[in-house]
């Protein structure tokens, strides 16, 4: 009688072996073997099933395209109303490893000689494409361990999440207010381009995720920040402070869908009905937010996520709704952003090699409206 193969955690990881990694039959058996901390031993139907598998491929022609793509259903049609005839080499590049990026600390070093201090421990990086900051490594490393680390002259940050900040535009003695700062990677880019000169008022819900900031600040050697903790996107310090930021960046809670390849399990937590409670949210936000912009200034949308509900139609409904604020396109911010479909960045794990972002600026009529 042929023993069953149950589909339970073990059978999973008895066929990835078999399929996805392609171990011969003969070295899965070696890997359960039940002395010490090995699984115990294989039953003949297990034997049987990895036999069978062996050679197979994961792909099969009667799988769904969401399968294939390793996304769930009701994620595709958003997902194909982003990407378009690119959606097959996008959906493959959020399935792939995400590469390790780095920046240098340019309030402790530049990226030239970043590289060189690295190369000198054995870590090889190339310069990002894109960001005028940005080192990506080769291969990935123990960085934290590393003395440049422990200096503070190298964070470790997508290059996409370090064009964020770039498109803040931040100066030397500006006022500026990171309105969702959560653990500081954005705080430290943009006090990096403010020299330390000027003021950073880093603002979120999280009191946890702002204490995490505390030590990054000080190895980074940022002094010109201050935390404030929200007790929700109204909070009474925001009237306080009204008018009286030259730039507001808003990296506001999304689905993070432009983030799985990093956070693969993320898709499969994400339901449905959360894209319209973020939208709520995020806009929420930016109404509250708009009002620390002071006449003449910036504010600065942002969000991890491919999905046009949380990016361009939030944007578009933000300009809509406060004329007092114009679409400011980025390539009059940065000539050499990449191409793009009307005034926003919109960045792509496939076409830009970075993860997924969106980008909106908006700046306020000097008037004030």
């Amino acid at each position: 009688k042929r023993e069953p193969f149950a589909p339970n955690g073990r059978a999973w990881v008895i066929a990835h072996l078999a399929i996805v990694q392609a171990l011969p039959p003969a070295r899965i058996e070696t890997t359960f073997t039940g002395e010490r901390y090995d699984p115990p031993p294989l039953s003949r139907g297990e034997k049987l099933a990895v036999e069978a598998l062996s050679g197979r491929s994961i792909e099969h022609p009667e799988q769904p395209d969401w399968v294939k793509a390793n996304v769930p259903a009701w994620t595709m049609p958003y997902l194909a109303a982003r990407f378009g005839d690119r959606l097959p080499r996008e959906l493959a590049a959020m399935n792939d490893e995400a590469p390790l990026d780095l920046r240098a600390n340019l309030l402790k070093t530049d990226r030239k000689s970043l590289r060189t201090a690295l190369s000198g421990i054995g870590i090889e990086t190339e310069p990002t494409r894109l960001s005028p900051w940005g080192l990506r490594a080769e291969t990935r490393a123990p960085l934290m361990a590393t003395q440049p680390y422990k200096d503070g002259l190298v964070e470790v940050q997508d290059e996409g999440s370090q064009l964020v900040a770039l498109l803040v535009g931040a100066q030397p003695g500006m006022r500026v207010c990171d309105f969702c700062a959560g653990a500081g990677g954005k705080t430290l880019a943009i006090a990096a381009t403010m020299a330390n000169k000027g003021h950073i008022a880093a603002c979120d819900v999280s009191e946890k995720r702002m204490a995490a900031a505390t030590q990054r600040l000080r190895r980074a050697g940022v002094f010109n920040v201050e935390r404030h903790a929200f007790a929700d996107e109204n909070d009474g310090w925001v009237k306080k402070h009204k008018a009286s930021f030259d730039r507001v960046l808003v990296d506001a809670p999304c689905t993070g869908t432009g983030t799985w390849r990093r956070n693969p399990d993320a898709r499969w937590t994400l339901r449905e009905p959360e894209i319209d409670e973020l939208v709520a949210k995020q806009k929420r936000i930016l109404d509250s937010a708009a009002r620390l912009v002071k006449p003449g200034g910036r504010l600065v949308y942002a969000t991890c996520s491919v999905l046009a509900a949380e990016n361009e139609a939030q944007a578009d409904a933000f300009a809509a709704a406060h004329p007092e604020f114009v679409s400011v396109p980025v390539r009059e911010i940065w000539r050499e952003a990449p191409a793009a479909d009307g005034p926003y960045l919109k960045l792509d794990p496939a076409r830009d090699r970075t993860d997924g972002f969106f980008v909106a600026v908006f700046a306020r009529s000097p008037e004030g409206g």
